[in-house]
């Protein structure tokens, strides 16, 4: 029987993340049937082949939802488990605490969240679950925050280094870092997001942050207790001139494939090996 691997996106992009055709061709080239499908269509059997979160965008506004789902799936890499633990920006405290160089990051409730906010000159409150920027806001010492939802919030100093050298991001699938990338915003922001106006450009695997990013995604296997087949670690410098984590990326971190098309094939190696 042909393997089967099932792309998850969601309704808006039922074509998958840019360019995923790439990520179908590259399967096909190995002798494994990949296809997108929706994450919330009923009519997808789930039982067909593994399945690999790759572009499910909505998830942060339904994300009870989006986790009973996962916890559903027989087949699922990285698994529910990985998801509910990082789809909570709570996460980046843990991987504080076991080690890791990581943005300074505080929980703050709606008692606390002015106070955290007063602590640096100027603050990034966003929602501890939330995708794609929503609900960033940038907070100067003596403005309140007005965040929506009801927390709790993450609250971290503005890394002003996202301006100028922009954010690094270093994917890795099985261990081994792959390929980087550097994303800075338009000016004026600090939202390096393509749909916020920033851009993304391939750039060569370095050494820091290639370690770093093999680090990160060793730190969260320990804390899970579980191998993570496919990571991307998202990167900042500090003022110090320390790389840190910002982000890491274990449910859906778009691939580039716009930018970068042969990201696709060592992406469907590390899944043929789960296979």
């Amino acid at each position: 029987m042909t393997e089967k691997v099932l792309l998850a996106t969601f309704g808006a992009m039922p074509q998958g993340e840019p360019e995923g055709h790439l990520l179908v061709e590259a399967f096909a080239r190995r002798g494994v049937d990949a296809h997108w499908v929706v994450w919330d269509d009923p009519d997808v059997d789930w039982n067909e082949g593994l399945v690999v979160v790759r572009a499910t965008w909505d998830y942060d506004s339904r994300l009870a939802e989006f986790l009973t789902w996962a916890r559903g799936l027989p087949r699922l890499l990285n698994g529910a488990a990985v998801f509910a633990w990082n789809t909570d920006k709570r996460y980046l405290t843990q991987l504080a605490q076991a080690g890791l160089p990581v943005v300074p990051t505080v929980v703050a409730t709606a008692d606390t969240l002015a106070g955290a906010a007063a602590a640096h000159d100027v603050a990034v409150v966003k929602p501890t679950v939330g995708a794609n920027a929503r609900g960033v806001q940038v907070v100067a010492r003596g403005s309140a925050p007005v965040p929506g939802g009801d927390g709790p919030w993450i609250v971290q100093p503005l890394v002003e280094s996202v301006r100028t050298e922009g954010e690094t991001s270093v994917f890795v699938f099985g261990g081994l870092a792959v390929s980087q990338f550097r994303k800075r915003p338009p000016d004026g922001s600090i939202l390096v997001h393509e749909h916020h106006g920033g851009t993304t450009l391939a750039v060569p695997l370095d050494a820091e942050a290639t370690d770093l990013a093999i680090r990160a995604v060793e730190a969260a296997s320990d804390l899970l207790e579980r191998h993570l087949p496919y990571a991307r670690v998202d990167m900042l410098r500090l003022s110090d001139d320390r790389l840190v984590v910002s982000e890491l990326e274990l449910v859906e971190p778009g691939l580039y494939l716009d930018v970068s098309p042969d990201t696709a094939g060592p992406f469907a190696d590390m899944v043929l090996t789960q296979l």
